[in-house]
């Protein structure tokens, strides 16, 4: 059920019983809410001098795309330097490697904080969606994961992989519906993005937008429908409800955001054609006013914007067309200085903050937005 056919209750108070419905099942779907969320990021930091001091890069334009970036600092695992200082290219099979490690680590604790935070535990899991695009593996995330934390093996699971940026709301979306025929149940939506595991190294421009921008991260987010869900932390703000998605797909940018093989290197590489962001820009308000037709809301309603931290162009080519302050994307801007670009999970970096920020009232709306490969841009409005 999407808001243009809920009843108009759900833009005012909340009822205190679920409306009657005139079908077999008896009543209006429970709509989900969020009641957790956790990141975790690896363990090394470096600032972009630093990156760009390990792999002695002194091409001034390359030099000048890291530097001008807005990005302070990136969580990253680079490939360990010899004696004289050289960090060599690893080979896809070590970054496979890397992909998998890594995602396990970061998955994991991201998922005990969210968990912890929904005053839940690993065995009160019954759906766990894992999101991923810098690896490919069989079996996925979701089976690593549930072996090596000893999850309930009848906890049901789901991977998406090889979306990219746009992916946690194609999965929050999926998830949605999951806890939707689920009632009272606990899911999770875990995106797990070793983004280290995708880097390349060469002189290009092509890499060296690239190399600027990503870092490693993990991000998960609970969800479960229902009034009065059995989780959650009493005495903790209640999370928001997700009440409606709306998606934009661009066909004729389809291969301006990609990840595949370059013969060159013998591995696979990501490219980002640098009119992207303008491109994304231009198609952010159309998503928008879709997202919100139908409800009665205008963009002056929203309160909150959690925006992917795609990039400082992309983030101003957002806040130019959606008439957006940099206020309302203080949490995007900080995510992208303190962690870069760290892929699926960015936008839910941003909720995290915003969610210690404690500024968050009854009755708000907010509008989550994420966009990548495709080319894509997804939304999700939400209430508190």
């Amino acid at each position: 059920m999407s808001i243009d056919t809920a009843p108009p209750e759900i833009l005012g108070e909340m009822p205190e019983v679920e409306p009657k419905d005139t079908r077999p099942f008896g009543r209006l779907p429970a709509y989900p809410r969020i009641v957790g969320v956790g990141t975790a990021v690896t363990p090394t930091s470096y600032t972009q001098q630093d990156v760009l001091d390990a792999f002695d890069i002194t091409d001034p334009k390359v030099r000048s795309v890291f530097l001008n970036s807005a990005i302070e600092r990136r969580n990253l695992t680079l490939p360990p330097a010899d004696a004289d200082g050289v960090r060599s290219p690893e080979s896809q099979g070590d970054l496979i490697d890397k992909h998998k490690e890594l995602a396990l680590e970061m998955g994991a604790e991201a998922l005990r904080a969210c968990l912890k935070r929904a005053g839940a535990d690993l065995a009160d899991l019954r759906h766990l969606c894992c999101v991923t695009s810098t690896g490919f593996l069989t079996p996925g995330l979701s089976a690593l994961l549930i072996r090596e934390l000893g999850i309930d093996r009848h906890c049901s699971r789901s991977d998406i992989v090889g979306m990219g940026c746009n992916a946690g709301l194609n999965a929050l979306g999926v998830v949605a519906g999951w806890a939707t025929a689920h009632p009272g149940e606990l899911a999770v939506v875990l995106c797990a993005e070793a983004c280290s595991a995708a880097y390349a190294m060469d002189s290009s421009m092509r890499t060296a937008v690239v190399n600027s921008l990503f870092g490693d991260g993990a991000a998960a987010v609970a969800l479960v429908a229902g009034r009065d869900p059995a989780l959650g932390v009493p005495d903790a703000p209640r999370g928001p409800t997700v009440l409606k998605f709306a998606s934009c797909i661009i066909p004729e940018a389809v291969d301006a955001m990609r990840y595949d093989w370059d013969r060159t290197l013998e591995r696979f590489s990501f490219f980002l054609d640098p009119q992207i962001p303008y491109v994304v820009g231009a198609h952010a308000e159309i998503v928008v006013d879709r997202l919100l037709a139908g409800t009665g809301l205008r963009r002056s309603d929203i309160r909150h914007w959690l925006v992917h931290s795609g990039g400082k162009k992309v983030i101003d080519a957002v806040v130019v067309n959606l008439g957006l302050t940099r206020h309302d994307v203080r949490h995007t801007v900080g995510v992208l200085r303190d962690h870069g670009n760290v892929s699926s999970g960015s936008f839910l970096f941003s909720y995290e903050r915003l969610l210690d920020e404690a500024v968050t009232r009854p009755g708000e709306y907010g509008v989550l937005m994420t966009m990548g490969p495709g080319s894509t841009i997804e939304t999700a409005l939400v209430r508190w």
